[in-house]
């Protein structure tokens, strides 16, 4: 047996193979059947091309058979085998690939497909074995072969003897490890485990005998015994075959969408949708994607990975493939099978390349149809949707620069002031009074709250629908947004609210006449506020604060309950209810007490902060303030 050396750049290359490419080295049982699968289908193309070939199905199937005592795994198929001349070519120069050759070789509309382009995957195998050794036998030839290699230094091939066309691969296993135990590959629970992991859907029968514990024959135990049984060795069928994607959606009933979506834990609740997609044009893919209904316990942490599983013919290339989806539809639960996708050189990384694009785009859009589905025809569901993952649309609007608004600002839900529960911008919009110029909005940490805040009074009193915030992020949401069908959003905290009314220029004509005062009080405040004036959103309420800029007082809580804060600020303007019976206090104050005057103008302003949900300076202070007014 003459022993034969791998072309220098093909040893660095096994070399690299091993020790870099591949991320887990469980993936090389993914790899040796694809392989195999793939010789079975160049034997079902020959079939196409050959009348007198007959392809029974059943004939054709990939065998595990692990040997604990002699720490080998071996992986048999009944596929077309190899010559000497496949075999010098195929595992005797890494990357040159059999499979991508024969497929170029032979383009056809008929359904076969050859997983393996690139060569390098049997290689894969010497990251758990170190020694590997090929038995082979092309279909009609007399003559079979044996390839033997212990890794980078070469390898042998020499005649053997097979007594039917197809290959057997042996592994034997390297030693355990620290780091490292490889008797797990030997392991039943964990070959399976991989199997349905990583070739489930392969679409020959991938056997393996199993143990299973059976009645011993003649021995039922007497009334109050144990019935006796014995472990037998059977074989059996441990991959699917195939995937519920590739059948017809007229075959599946939603309780086989659900039990899909259990198998594959995506989750552990009842999916509220499923998208069952076939397209074909300038790629052709298959994808089962869902919409949960409630969000994992880490969605909203770092640890969190979005993405679907991604396959290429039926072979699981990549667990979370996140390139598949945006950051604003990472809560989508799925999978995508396509023929067309370039993988790399180790199959488990796309390169982003024009197909990947075309299929995330189509997803994108496929799932705004669907959520757009469910808000207008199952209204509850989708409130149920939004209640989980309304956040995650809202933060899809603010992040990118607002890149991505038009495409979910019909999906966003607000509670509202006169629906009292959750509504839409374009239902909002279509119930405006013609002389209505913004949309109103409040915030504030829950609707309770925002009902009993003093800036809503003229908004409400003239009739207006107030939409109310209550998530720290809805406010820098509509600020990316800025208007809906050119209707400008505006806070009713905010300094015009564009209503005209009589009350406008009452408050104009009351803050020269007490302007005085007014800058008496913004002096004793010492610069916590901007500005003091008469309000003309105040009704019953003595006193508020509102903003002036674009940082509102909500936006100032959210960015100082961040690191590195640097203490933002929003303007505040001190309003004060002129028409209350305290401002006679103030002005009486200012007339004849001014140590009073500072007492009730800091009063006033921390009862603003309270209204605010904003936490007093000096609450010592406030309270010493109260009592002295009691007394």
């Amino acid at each position: 047996m003459s022993k034969q050396q791998f072309k220098a750049e093909s040893k660095r290359l096994l070399e690299m193979m091993i020790n870099s490419i591949y991320t887990q080295k469980e993936i090389f049982l993914r790899e040796l059947i694809s392989n195999a699968s793939d010789a079975i289908d160049k034997m079902y193309y020959k079939a196409l091309t050959d009348d007198t070939l007959e392809f029974n199905k059943d004939d054709y199937f990939i065998k595990l058979s692990a040997d604990k005592s002699a720490r080998t795994l071996t992986i048999t198929d009944t596929g077309i085998g190899m010559t000497k001349e496949e075999l010098e070519e195929n595992l005797g120069v890494i990357a040159k690939s059999g499979s991508l050759a024969f497929k170029s070789e032979n383009e056809t509309k008929e359904d076969h497909t050859i997983i393996g382009q690139f060569g390098v995957g049997f290689y894969s195998a010497f990251m758990v074995a170190d020694e590997v050794s090929v038995v082979t036998k092309a279909f009609g030839s007399e003559d079979a072969y044996v390839w033997e290699s212990a890794g980078a230094e070469g390898y042998s091939i020499e005649s053997g003897t097979k007594a039917e066309a197809g290959t057997k691969i042996t592994l034997h296993l390297k030693a355990n490890t620290e780091d490292e135990s490889y008797d797990e590959y030997l392991e039943e629970y964990r070959l399976r485990s991989l199997v349905k992991k990583y070739s489930d859907f392969i679409r020959y029968p991938i056997k393996m005998e199993v143990t299973r514990s059976v009645p011993v024959a003649g021995a039922d135990g007497a009334e109050g015994e144990e019935t006796a049984y014995t472990e037998v060795r059977e074989e059996e069928t441990v991959n699917s075959m195939v995937p519920i994607w590739r059948k017809n959606k007229n075959e599946l009933t939603d309780e086989d969408y659900e039990k899909f979506y259990s198998e594959k834990r995506y989750g552990f609740d009842k999916p509220l949708k499923h998208l069952h997609l076939k397209v074909d044009g300038n790629i052709v893919y298959n994808a089962i994607l869902y919409i949960p209904e409630k969000t994992p316990f880490d969605y909203y942490t770092k640890e969190y990975e979005k993405g679907l599983e991604l396959y290429s013919s039926g072979v699981l290339i990549m667990n979370k493939c996140a390139d598949l989806l945006p950051d604003y539809f990472g809560f989508v639960k799925g999978m995508v099978d396509s023929e067309d996708l370039s993988l790399n050189i180790s199959r488990e990384m796309l390169q982003h390349d024009r197909q990947l694009k075309l299929i995330a785009k189509n997803i994108q859009n496929k799932i705004k149809s669907a959520l757009q589905s469910l808000l207008k025809d199952e209204r509850e569901k989708y409130e149920t949707f939004f209640e989980s993952f309304g956040r995650q649309l809202k933060y899809g609007v603010y992040s990118d620069y607002g890149m991505n608004k038009d495409t979910l600002q019909d999906l966003l839900l607000f509670t509202s002031s006169k629906e009292k529960k959750q509504v839409t911008l374009e239902e909002y919009v279509s119930r405006m009074p013609e002389e209505q110029k913004y949309i109103y909005y409040a915030t504030g940490g829950s609707v309770d709250r925002i009902e009993k805040l003093p800036q809503t009074e003229l908004v409400a009193d003239k009739g207006y629908e107030i939409l109310y915030l209550t998530d720290d992020i809805d406010e820098f949401a509509l600020k990316m947004l800025m208007s809906y069908k050119e209707k400008e959003f505006k806070n009713v905290s905010a300094g015009d609210l564009g209503i005209e009314s009589d009350e406008e220029t009452k408050s104009e004509e009351e803050d020269k006449s007490n302007a005085e005062l007014f800058d008496e009080m913004k002096t004793l405040l010492g610069g916590k506020v901007k500005e003091v004036r008469a309000s003309k959103r105040l009704k019953s309420h003595p006193v508020c604060l509102t903003s002036e800029g674009e940082l509102s007082i909500e936006m100032e809580k959210v960015l100082r309950a961040m690191p590195n804060s640097e203490n933002i600020e929003a303007d505040k303007v001190l309003e004060i209810n002129v028409n209350h019976e305290v401002f006679q206090s103030l002005k009486a104050a200012s007339e004849k007490d001014k140590e009073k005057l500072g007492l009730y103008t800091n009063l006033l302003y921390n009862q603003a902060l309270l209204i605010e949900g904003l936490p007093v300076q000096d609450p010592v202070e406030f309270t010493n303030a109260i009592c002295k007014i009691m007394v």
